[in-house]
């Protein structure tokens, strides 16, 4: 049951999503404004309108969540994978399941590792460029 639904959900993402369906929707719309004068803008030309419009979003809701949990939880698979395969510190697995509490900390401990690298780097650069100055002028007094 849950291969039949992915398989669902996934064929009406791809189609509701498309270039067509937006332009049968828009067509839809049109020609429910256009037999407005028809039937005298009435209540039931308007509760057509509505109602289809509200199922189609209720039930769109469900799909789009679900194809958007799978497509997450692939990512973060692919991530887990990298990040086990790689150097990369492992406790950045699983992080997802964390508080938001716990991921703020854990941002801003990436962001302070960040800046330290930064000054790192900048320091490197700033020593360079002083020894290629200082070469430099050792060469024009050779």
């Amino acid at each position: 049951m849950d291969r039949l639904f992915a398989k669902f959900a996934n064929a009406t993402a791809r189609v509701t999503g498309s270039p067509p369906a937006f332009l049968i929707c828009v067509v839809v719309v049109l020609v429910w404004a256009v037999s407005g004068p028809f039937f005298g803008f009435s209540e039931n030309w308007q509760l057509v309108i509505n109602t289809g419009t509200t199922i189609v979003t209720f039930l769109m809701v469900f799909l789009i969540q679900n194809t958007q949990n799978r497509d997450g939880a692939a990512v973060q698979t692919k991530l887990d994978e990298l990040i086990r395969t790689s150097n990369a510190d492992d406790a950045f697995m699983g992080i997802e399941k964390l508080t938001d509490k716990e991921l703020e900390a854990l941002h801003e401990q990436c962001e302070q590792m960040a800046r330290q690298t930064q000054a790192a780097l900048e320091k490197t650069k700033a020593e360079r460029a002083k020894r290629a100055k200082g070469k430099g002028s050792h060469r024009l007094s050779a």
